[in-house]
């Protein structure tokens, strides 16, 4: 997701029934096909942490979860990058496929549209970008990063940035809000260490931008993962 896609956090539905998680799914689609359907302005910036993770990297097979406006994906297209860039919104998709053609990189980015609490694109990808995964609604999020981290290829790398602050722009302000630490989410998503390993968990600051132009310093929760192969 762009840095600009502000979600609120929540907790995983696992308590939720399958019906319940049913209807839940279908207002996430609606939410953010809602969402990107109204006129705005589509910033389609990298996300930072993304850039300096996959700079010193050889281009490969890349995984671009909730794309959102298709940063991630076009600068990584640009790159040298095969990218799937997959979000709920068939309007993301679909804009960010026409960003990719205009821009002259239809040939390494790959749209389509998963409700990731269903389903999970297929592949084995070199690496896998989890930027801002946090939404309103129920998400099974742990599940969805778990079959990330499953979907690599031996030595690829999943790299998990989640906000650990609250921006004056982000639209939930709740002062209690907790925003899971790198190692608390390394530990909900339970990884052999046999097989997978742990390069970063850090909680950097930036200055960040915000959709009117204001800036502020932000703290990102940083997760970089690597599959060891097994």
């Amino acid at each position: 997701m762009d840095s600009t896609r502000h979600r609120r956090p929540t907790a995983d539905a696992a308590g939720a029934g399958a019906s319940d998680q049913g209807a839940a799914d279908d207002d996430a689609e609606r939410f953010w096909e809602q969402h990107y359907r109204t006129p705005r302005a589509w910033d389609a910036r990298v996300n930072p942490l993304l850039a300096e993770t996959a700079t010193p990297l050889r281009p490969g097979a890349a995984l671009d979860l909730g794309c959102g406006a298709g940063g991630d994906a076009i600068w990584l297209a640009r790159r040298g990058w095969h990218v799937t860039a997959v979000d709920i919104s068939t309007t993301a998709v679909e804009r960010v496929r026409e960003r990719a053609r205009d821009l002259g990189v239809a040939d390494g980015v790959v749209t389509a549209q998963h409700d990731l609490g269903r389903s999970f694109p297929a592949g084995r990808f070199d690496l896998v970008s989890a930027q801002y995964f946090h939404t309103p609604l129920p998400l099974h999020r742990n599940r969805v990063l778990g079959t990330a981290a499953r979907a690599l290829r031996p030595g690829g790398l999943l790299l998990v940035v989640d906000h650990g602050s609250t921006a004056p722009w982000s639209w939930n302000q709740d002062p209690d809000i907790h925003f899971p630490t790198p190692a608390e989410t390394a530990a909900e998503l339970d990884l052999d260490p046999a097989h997978w390993s742990v390069l970063r968990a850090d909680m950097p600051r930036r200055r960040a931008t915000g959709p009117a132009g204001e800036t502020a310093t932000v703290i990102d929760n940083v997760l970089l993962v690597r599959f060891i192969g097994g």
